[in-house]
């Protein structure tokens, strides 16, 4: 079963959701404000993918981080730090399916994963 991570109000979520809604994929939602992430989850992700490409820095959380904060953010384990005490500085939303880990939402990237 496919595992979504987001949160319930991010817009990228909500049309992820509806997506797999539309499509009758089967799938649990896991919403990381309100049931937390875990280090070895974040771990596990940012050894099949980039840390870089996990942590959002385009975002208001890391926008508003003191400079000294984010220039701390310099590889994989800083950045699982980050993420676990500010879950918003983790990219939207996360699927991961069949052993893999896919960051972001387009109907055509999840067409090819669903097909």
């Amino acid at each position: 079963m496919a595992v979504l991570y987001g949160i319930k109000n991010c817009d990228t979520v909500k049309k992820a959701r509806r997506w797999l809604d539309e499509h009758a994929i089967v799938y649990r939602f896991h919403d990381i404000r309100v049931d937390g992430i875990d280090a070895q989850r974040l771990t596990s992700w940012t050894e099949r993918l980039s840390w870089e490409t996990l942590l959002n820095r385009r975002g208001t959380t890391w926008r508003g981080l003191p400079e000294t904060q984010r220039g701390q953010v310099t590889d994989a384990t800083s950045a699982v730090t980050a993420m676990l005490t500010q879950p918003m500085l983790i990219k939207r939303p996360v699927l991961e399916i069949n052993g893999a880990v896919h960051i972001g939402f387009t109907p055509n990237d999840y067409a090819a994963l669903f097909n």
